[in-house]
């Protein structure tokens, strides 16, 4: 079975370009990921036999991630959620799917699969990227995309999207948002604390 380009997208407007690959068998996408094996700024994902390849990762996709981790951790110190960081791991599926979060989080206690998973999508690729997660059913997915959150709860053997997180019902998420958008990181987590801090005043 030959392998096929099923996609190359090109976006002169941000510094990320995908190529998706079909027809890839296991033992072939895990030669290509040992190929790949501390090379930085190279995000692989696999699913179902197509293989997207995304690089470089781009300096906008890393402070927003790293933006919207500062804040939610701001948010779950400041509100006393125990809280442990996993950050990007591989979570794959054998034989079927692979991929790693921009973040993730155990909340409460410290678990083997992470009860949030977040994903920062900058530049889209042609998987669908919650199906990554079912495998493992990991409980909460969120996407950042466009400036926007969508979260994702695992319920019954599928995802439904949801307004609100289960572990944070109270974090205003449009408020959120705001401050991943601000031009200046520390700026953006100061402003946060202080607004979380005022409304339990």
């Amino acid at each position: 079975m030959s392998t096929q380009v099923l996609e190359k997208p090109v976006d002169r407007t941000v510094d990320t370009n995908t190529v998706t690959l079909s027809n890839i068998g296991w033992s072939h996408f895990k030669t290509i990921e040992a190929c790949f094996q501390g090379v930085r700024g190279v995000k692989l994902s696999y699913l179902a036999g197509v293989l997207e390849i995304m690089s470089p990762i781009s300096r906008k996709h890393e402070r927003i991630k790293k933006t919207l981790g500062y804040l939610l951790e701001t948010y779950m110190r400041e509100t006393g959620i125990r809280f442990y960081g996993c950050g990007s791991f591989t979570l794959e599926s054998a034989g079927y799917a692979s991929s790693e979060p921009d973040e993730s989080y155990c909340i409460g206690s410290y678990k083997e699969i992470p009860d949030i998973a977040i994903e920062v999508i900058v530049t889209s690729g042609t998987l669908n990227r919650l199906e990554l997660y079912k495998p493992k059913g990991i409980p909460e997915v969120w996407f950042w995309k466009s400036d926007q959150l969508n979260l994702f709860r695992w319920q019954e053997g599928h995802y439904q999207q949801v307004q609100r997180s289960q572990f944070f019902p109270e974090l205003d998420l449009e408020m959120l948002l705001r401050y991943v958008g601000y031009p200046d990181q520390y700026d953006a987590v100061k402003a946060f604390q202080e607004a979380i801090r005022s409304r339990k005043d």
